[in-house]
């Protein structure tokens, strides 16, 4: 499958695998816009994509995220077929009280800074119903199948 990309500024990088049996595609930070107020970094990736009808692509943090204190807050993020603006990512600072956005975001332009992957959409039927079938967990929810 080919899906096509475009670069919206001279410079801009597209994504690339770190190895070749990677499982996703590194995408590559054009520019970083800090948001001191909501404790916000704006990342744009400096490209755009028509993806395939029936396709979305997933962007999710790359591993090294997890030493410091960032999240993606809507990880995994997602972009739908339709959508032709330039792809961007927020991280939100999760202990702002420590130093300043500027001086512990970890990665600068030109890093690699997540990663994204492309999968089919299943298209489904909402049917409504009165009752749901039991099972053995039934209504359990978080923790409710034990740690071992």
């Amino acid at each position: 499958m080919i899906i096509n990309f475009k670069k919206l500024y001279i410079n801009s990088e597209l994504p690339r695998k770190g190895s070749e049996e990677a499982a996703c595609y590194d995408v590559i930070a054009h520019f970083i816009e800090f948001d001191y107020i909501n404790d916000l970094v704006k990342v744009s990736l400096g490209f755009a994509t028509e993806l395939p009808r029936g396709y979305k692509a997933c962007i999710v943090p790359r591993s090294s995220l997890s030493k410091f204190p960032f999240i993606i807050p809507n990880s995994p993020g997602q972009i739908d077929s339709d959508y032709r603006g330039e792809w961007v990512i927020k991280f939100r600072y999760l202990n702002p009280t420590h130093k300043p956005l500027d001086e512990v975001f970890p990665y600068e332009e030109g890093d690699r800074v997540a990663q994204m992957w492309v999968e089919k959409v299943t298209e489904f039927e909402i049917e409504e119903i009165p009752i749901l079938s039991e099972t053995e967990r039934g209504e359990g929810g978080f923790g409710s199948t034990g740690k071992k």
